[in-house]
């Protein structure tokens, strides 16, 4: 039988959900745990990777058991897991059912502050210079017109495409910070993070909105702006379609 999982995780101390050959992941702590408790070897597929230090808000993976009381296992995982790492949900899903192939969209949220702030400083990106929060608004938009995002990639990396269909990019205001919210059907690596990088330089005036795209005709990662750190960002919701999402 298959079922997701529906989990969060402050992803500070890890190095990305994948599992990784000498470094802690999320993966690796889950199947663990999971493996510990169901007594029995379980692999996790999981919607998608982070990169190290990257946090999740929702995130899911699937898994396969001969059975399982899915109640008893959020209690006795949660009390099992590390403090840093959460389940929500546990539920069954069709034998076809697919983490990551059938997700429908991505949203991420990137954090940033513009004063001095004890309770985000792992948790948000200070920048001290005021921004335009307008014109990188505009540059934002700018995203939407385009679906090959190649110049905003890790270099090196082994994705077959680097089309992506944007579909909100937008900064917003909220009490204690600035958010950036991007929602797409799927993410390069880096991407999010090179994508507020080069926001960035237009809110402090150092490129016009419209650079935004000359960079990305260029698919050239070197004119796109700096990464900004990972304790940013945060993956907030994963989509897909209701027939698997609807359970009891």
């Amino acid at each position: 039988m298959r079922y997701f999982v529906q989990f969060s995780y402050d992803g500070s101390a890890y190095h990305g959900w994948q599992r990784q050959p000498s470094d802690v992941s999320v993966q690796q702590i889950m199947e663990e745990s999971f493996s510990t408790l169901l007594g029995r070897s379980v692999e996790l597929v999981g919607a998608g990777r982070t990169d190290a230090g990257v946090h999740a808000r929702e995130m899911f993976a699937h898994f396969d058991v001969a059975g399982c009381d899915t109640d008893d296992l959020v209690y006795r995982l949660n009390a099992f897991l590390p403090k840093d790492v959460a389940i929500k949900d546990i539920f069954q899903v069709g034998e076809t059912a697919h983490a990551r192939f059938d997700a429908l969209e991505r949203t991420y949220e990137y954090w940033v502050v513009q004063e001095k702030n004890p309770f985000l400083f792992d948790f948000a990106h200070y920048v001290r210079h005021p921004l335009d929060i307008e014109k990188m608004n505009e540059a934002a938009h700018i995203l939407l017109e385009h679906t090959d995002f190649e110049c905003f990639s890790k270099s090196r990396t082994d994705v077959k495409t680097f089309l992506c269909d944007i579909r909100r990019a937008q900064w917003e205001k909220k009490p204690d910070k600035w958010v950036f919210t991007i929602v797409a059907d799927r993410f390069l690596r880096n991407m999010v993070r090179a994508v507020v990088g080069t926001l960035l330089e237009v809110g402090l005036g150092k490129n016009p909105p419209h650079f935004v795209n000359d960079v990305i005709k260029s698919g050239n990662r070197s004119m796109a702006g700096p990464s900004v750190p990972a304790k940013g960002l945060y993956l907030t919701k994963v989509l897909y379609p209701k027939t698997i999402m609807l359970h009891g």
